[in-house]
């Protein structure tokens, strides 16, 4: 038998992005009648409907991820989603659960698969219904997890963990973190008035009970004009006399996200656009007490296994779960608050954030900031992940015309 010949790795591409308007969850949402599941076979088919050049067949797999994996976002959702959306029934599909980091894992993991070569065509995304999945919903965790000490009591309370960033860096304080709040719904209202935000959006027929059908088209949670003022006056629910608050955190949202992957020689020869091109990924831990850190090791990580510094990144899309962790980021770096190179469109503060969707918001966004700026030739999509850990993803820009960065 001939022995069988090694792999070359193949390139990744980002061919297009899109979701749904996110929602503030709970009985007043705008998605408090309609399905997970329901939200995802939306991407999924606006993926196809975007992309008429791509054989429904040639898609190979459908990754889906969901924190609450349970309900109308459980059953294997990836394999469902991809039936309700009228998939052949030859195109297989699974569930991933890394909590916040769901979507980005699900990229991550099919592109695996597409640089060795198992796929040419996948699509990954996640939904999130917190109105009717609040996290942590239905699970049991293993008591010895706090009687052994593995990890603080706070550790399984996100807004008590980021009351522990503050602690452990008191430089950051409330004041700035509510500076950093202010800015992203300054940034994104800015971006919706300019048509930076809403092409991705795909509109959702909801129902309510008393005012019948409509039709979802834009972000529920953001609250323009905000200002620092408003903000300082807020209470600190987490902890009396605190820092975080319900207006420097992202909120309980609903939605869904997805995203078409291929390899790239795959992409040109089906005429698909290359948004971006992947080039590397990293996972890593930290104390669940302080998850928010996260995104830091896991850069980290990932700088030093692609041969870059944090100043060849040209465009940073970090998620905004708390005002703190991003500035415990950027504090890290030596990056400003204020800088037009990182979530220049603003992030989950203003729009939301649906939990294990959020990482494809992030890489969409990305993938149409890299048109706008041929002289980026990097980006970085980057999230804390509960239970102590951070992701990170590099990108590059097709566009890149070598003039700068």
């Amino acid at each position: 038998m001939a022995a069988s010949q090694p792999r070359a790795v193949r390139t990744v591409a980002f061919v297009d992005g899109v979701r749904t308007p996110f929602g503030k969850a709970g009985e007043k949402g705008i998605y408090a009648n309609t399905r997970a599941d329901d939200l995802v076979v939306k991407v999924i088919r606006e993926l196809l409907r975007r992309h008429p050049e791509l054989p429904p067949e040639r898609v190979d797999d459908v990754a889906i991820a969901a924190t609450t994996q349970i309900g109308d976002q459980g059953l294997t959702i990836g394999r469902t989603a991809a039936l309700l959306a009228g998939l052949p029934k030859s195109v297989p599909g699974f569930a991933i659960d890394r909590m916040c980091a769901g979507a980005m894992t699900a990229v991550t993991s099919v592109a695996g698969g597409i640089g060795f070569g198992a796929y040419d065509i996948a699509i990954a995304g996640g939904v999130e219904h917190m109105g009717r999945h609040p996290m942590g919903e239905g699970v049991d965790p293993n008591p010895r997890i706090i009687a052994d000490k593995l990890v603080d009591p706070t550790a399984l309370v996100m807004g008590q963990t980021a009351e522990n960033v503050h602690d452990r860096f008191p430089e950051i304080t409330k004041a700035r973190a509510d500076a950093y709040a202010a800015q992203s719904q300054e940034r994104y209202a800015d971006a919706v008035k300019a048509g930076k935000i809403g092409p991705e959006l795909v509109p959702v027929a909801i129902r309510n009970p008393e005012l019948g059908w409509g039709l979802a088209t834009e972000d529920e949670p953001p609250r323009p004009g905000t200002t620092i003022e408003q903000l300082a006056n807020l209470k600190t629910p987490f902890r009396p006399h605190g820092r975080v608050t319900a207006g420097n955190a992202a909120g309980l949202n609903d939605g869904a996200t997805g995203a078409l992957l291929a390899d790239e020689d795959t992409a040109r020869e089906l005429g698909l656009p290359v948004g971006m091109r992947l080039v590397g990924y990293s996972f890593a831990g930290v104390e669940p007490e302080v998850m928010g850190i996260g995104p830091v090791p896991a850069t980290e990580k990932l700088l030093a296994r692609t041969g870059l510094s944090i100043s060849d990144i040209g465009l940073f899309e970090i998620n905004e779960a708390f005002a703190v962790q991003v500035l415990a980021f950027l504090d890290h770096f030596g990056l400003e608050p204020d800088s037009e190179r990182v979530n220049p469109w603003g992030g989950a503060i203003a729009c939301g954030h649906p939990l294990a969707s959020s990482g494809v918001r992030l890489m969409t966004q990305l993938s149409r900031q890299f048109s706008e700026h041929p002289e980026v030739r990097y980006g970085l999509t980057t999230m804390c992940i509960g239970i102590g850990m951070g992701g990170s993803v590099l990108w590059e820009n097709p566009a890149y015309n070598g003039s700068d960065k």
